[in-house]
C-alpha cells in the first residue's frame, strides 16, 4: 500500500509551496529513486490546471562528468538550463542520492570550475525568483543513502522526513501558516535593525544589516523549511565566525571550518579537514569571499545534524552564513556562482545582539 505521506507531501508543495495555477509551466526534476514522489507531483500538477514537464536523472552521472570532462567542457553553460529558468513558471526538484559520497575523490577544483561556468544561469533563476515569476521548492524523498548518512533506518529517517515537512499532521497547509506567523514577527523586528553582531564558541563577528529585507522562509521554498534570512552590507563583515558543524559541498565534507573577515571579504580561512576544497570554493570568483546569507534556523522538529543541507540549515538553535551569492529579495548585491551554506549552533553560550539589544541567547529568540 502506498505511503499516503507522499500524497501529502505532493498536494502541500503544488498547491502551497510553489502554489501552482492554471497555465502554469511546472518543472519537476527528480531522480528514478523518487519515482513514486515525481508521479504524485506530476498528478497534483495535473489537478491544478498546471503544465508539468518531467525530467528524470541517472545517478553516477556526475561522477562521470568529472572524471571524464574536458576543460571546455567543464567550462560550458548548457542553453538548454538557461532557456528553462528564463521560462518555467514552477520548478520542483526532488534529490534522492543513492551514495552521498560519489564525488569524495572528485578533484575539487574540477568542481569549482564547473560551478563557476552555471553562474548566468543562476543569476536568472535568482532575478526571476526575486520577482516572483518564478516558484520553486527544493525536497528531498527517503533514500537509503540519507538514511545512512542521518544514522538512521530508512523507516526511521522517513518518519523524520515527513515529520519535518508537517505531512503527519491533519492538515500541513495549516500547520505551515501557523510557522509562518511566528517567523514573520522575527522578519518584521529584523527588519528594522541596522547593526548584528554574533557571539558564541570562537565565535565574535559583526554586520551591518541597514536597509536590507529579511525573509521569512515558511515552506515556499524548501520542504521542510524554518528559517529567516537576510544578507550582509557586502563590505561590513568584520570578526571570526567557527562553524560547529562541516560543510558539505557535493557530498564531500569540509570540517571544523573558521572564517575570519576583513571589509567583508574573507581573509583568512581554515579547515582540519578538506583545505583544498575550502580554498577552491573561495576562489572561484570574487563573490564567494563575501557573505550572500545569515540565517536563524527554527524548525524545532528538526533534532540531529543529518549531513543534508535541506534539513540541517532549518536546525532549531543554530544559525547558518553562506559565502557566494545573494538573494535579490533581500536587496542585497552580492554575486557568485556558488552559494554555500554553514552551520553553526548557537544552543550553548550562543547570543545574538541587535542595535545593542540582546534578541537570541542559547538557541532561542527571545523578542
Amino acid at each position: 500500500m502506498p505511503d499516503p505521506r507522499i500524497e501529502k507531501l505532493a498536494k502541500l508543495v503544488v498547491n502551497y509551496s510553489v502554489y501552482c495555477k492554471k497555465g502554469d509551466s511546472v518543472l519537476i526534476r527528480a531522480p528514478i529513486q523518487a519515482e513514486e514522489l515525481a508521479l504524485e507531483m506530476y498528478r497534483e500538477a495535473l489537478k491544478a490546471g498546471g503544465h508539468p514537464i518531467m525530467m528524470g536523472a541517472f545517478s553516477g552521472t556526475d561522477e562521470i562528468f568529472y572524471k571524464e570532462a574536458k576543460d571546455h567542457q567543464l567550462d560550458w553553460a548548457s542553453p538548454y538550463g538557461k532557456f528553462q529558468y528564463e521560462n518555467i513558471d514552477c520548478l520542483i526538484g526532488i534529490s534522492a542520492p543513492e551514495n552521498t559520497r560519489a564525488l569524495s575523490n572528485t578533484d575539487p577544483k574540477r568542481m569549482a570550475r564547473a560551478a563557476a561556468a552555471g553562474k548566468e544561469a543562476r543569476q536568472i533563476f535568482s532575478r526571476r525568483s526575486a520577482k516572483n515569476e518564478l516558484k520553486w521548492c527544493g525536497l528531498a524523498f527517503p533514500s537509503n543513502a540519507l538514511a545512512q548518512e542521518a544514522s538512521m533506518s530508512l523507516a526511521e529517517y522517513e518518519d523524520f522526513v515527513y515529520s519535518a515537512c508537517l505531512v503527519d499532521r491533519k492538515d500541513p497547509v495549516k500547520e505551515w501558516k501557523k510557522v509562518s506567523k511566528k517567523q514573520q514577527g522575527m522578519a518584521d523586528y529584523l527588519d528594522k535593525v541596522k547593526l548584528l553582531q554574533f557571539y558564541g564558541e570562537d565565535t565574535d563577528i559583526r554586520m551591518s544589516v541597514k536597509g536590507r529585507k529579511w525573509i521569512n522562509s515558511d515552506g515556499k521554498h524548501n520542504m521542510p523549511s524554518g528559517e529567516v534570512f537576510s544578507a550582509p552590507v557586502e563590505d561590513s563583515v568584520e570578526g571570526k565566525i567557527r562553524f560547529t558543524f562541516p560543510g558539505i559541498y557535493m557530498g564531500k565534507e569540509i570540517e571544523d571550518i573558521t572564517l575570519e573577515f576583513k571589509k567583508g571579504k574573507v581573509v583568512k580561512a581554515k579547515a582540519a579537514k578538506g583545505q583544498e576544497l575550502l580554498d577552491s570554493l573561495l576562489k572561484i570568483d570574487d563573490g564567494a569571499k563575501r557573505l550572500g546569507e545569515v540565517a536563524i534556523g527554527t524548525n524545532e522538529g528538526i533534532k540531529k545534524f543529518t549531513r543534508n543541507i535541506l534539513f540541517d540549515e532549518k536546525l532549531g538553535g543554530t544559525i547558518h552564513m553562506a559565502i557566494g551569492n545573494a538573494y535579490l529579495e533581500c536587496r542585497a548585491k552580492n554575486q557568485s556562482a556558488i552559494h554555500w551554506d554553514i552551520i553553526k549552533d548557537m544552543k550553548k553560550n550562543g547570543e545574538i545582539i541587535a542595535d545593542g539589544i540582546t534578541v537570541y541567547r542559547n538557541g532561542k529568540w527571545l523578542m
